[in-house]
């Protein structure tokens, strides 16, 4: 007797929004790299430090001691209080932890939540990219409509003001921006904020901030500090700043994260938190209160270790003929490939299976990538240098 299912097609019941939201480029070229031997990878963007020992320390005993359960939906209230302080402590700026500050499982949870909450379909938002693969289908998964915003490697991969407008329509509800930016390594300047924020206000529009990356900042960027978007005059009332513990503290295997939100932004999150989560892990919520209380020292360490990386990794790329744009946050540069006359995804492709060495192609952050590859320098500057040494040699072949 043949199979009920046997003549199903099970794909046409999958939604359009998921059907049409292409796979992680990220992923597939990690996927197809863990199929093979002394592949030196500069793909994932994941420190290649382990978290520090008070974080460490603070898991064991939540574990030993048995505090196994649910947490309160918004998280654990000596942990919102702690992210509260670090918001006012470093920007001046104040947040009520009790009805204006989320605890969620990692950024990527609090992206989504954010989008969930702000968006009803057929709404528009603004994304300028290169950016993080997650953001558009974040969007698209919210029933929102993408509009990307093209940034250029003249302005530095900064979003300006004049970029944003001629995009803006009836329907522009939400500019999503994440700086120190993911996979340009771009940071946005005070100045440049400024004039965003008055054409924010002007149209009424809310802004989604992903800042997770905001202690990793190198260079005159690092003399001039981070600017917090919702620091910015007129901003604090229209922007979902999104923050986590992943690249800061080297804790991206707890999947811990937040929101710091106006109260009725963030209380309509909570409450798609509600039903989706109920509360990010105990254990993680434990570890990331012993990264405010203890791990400060540990968070510069690693940024001086990603510093020395990152002029190693952008020198080397200029010297292979491949001209990089000068990252001054996060941990990655995105050096122009064109010389060599392949597309991103050739370039990644071919770079892969001759020289094993694994980047991401720049497509996968949006059609300003193509031309670029992006590299993370994540990893041991010793593995960093053997990368060099493969990619100089394969530019050699291949370049004009």
């Amino acid at each position: 007797m043949a199979s009920p299912t046997a003549t199903l097609d099970l794909g046409s019941y999958v939604s359009e929004r998921v059907q049409e939201t292409p796979p992680s480029g990220i992923r597939r070229f990690f996927d197809i790299a863990a199929t093979m031997d002394d592949v030196i990878s500069l793909g994932i963007g994941e420190p290649d430090f382990v978290s520090p020992d008070p974080v460490l320390d603070a898991g064991i005993e939540s574990l030993e001691a048995g505090r196994t359960n649910y947490t309160s939906n918004a998280g654990i209230a000596e942990l919102r209080a702690l992210i509260a302080a670090d918001y006012e402590e470093r920007f001046g700026l104040s947040y009520d932890s009790e009805g204006e500050v989320l605890v969620t499982v990692g950024c990527s949870e609090a992206m989504q939540l954010a989008m969930q909450a702000l968006l009803d379909p057929g709404d528009e938002v603004l994304i300028p990219e290169p950016c993080f693969v997650s953001y558009g289908p974040a969007a698209r998964f919210a029933g929102g409509s993408v509009v990307h915003v093209p940034t250029s490697v003249e302005n530095d991969f900064q979003v300006t003001a004049a970029d944003i407008e001629p995009h803006l329509t009836e329907r522009s509800k939400v500019l999503f921006i994440g700086y120190p930016n993911n996979p340009t390594g771009a940071v946005l300047r005070r100045e440049t904020l400024e004039e965003i924020a008055q054409l924010v206000v002007e149209n009424d529009l809310m802004v989604v901030s992903d800042e997770i990356y905001d202690q990793l900042i190198y260079g005159k960027a690092h003399e001039r500090g981070h600017v917090c978007v919702p620091s910015v005059r007129g901003l604090r009332a229209r922007t979902v700043l999104l923050g986590g513990f992943s690249k800061n503290y080297a804790m991206t295997g707890w999947r811990i994260g937040y929101a710091c939100a106006p109260e009725p932004l963030l209380q309509a999150m909570h409450k798609v938190h509600q039903y989706m989560i109920m509360s990010a892990p105990t254990v993680a919520q434990e570890g990331a209160i012993a990264a405010l209380r203890e791990s400060r020292d540990a968070v510069e360490e690693m940024r001086q270790s990603y510093d020395e990386r990152r002029r190693t990794i952008v020198d080397g790329l200029n010297e292979a003929g491949l001209p990089t744009f000068e990252p001054e946050g996060a941990f990655y540069c995105f050096p122009d490939i064109t010389s060599t006359g392949f597309s991103s995804e050739e370039f990644a492709q071919t770079l892969l299976e001759e020289e094993k060495v694994a980047c991401v192609p720049g497509t996968a952050f949006g059609p300003s990538g193509e031309g670029y590859v992006r590299c993370s320098y994540a990893t041991g500057l010793a593995e960093i240098e053997e990368a060099l040494f493969r990619i100089k040699r394969f530019v050699a072949r291949h370049g004009d």
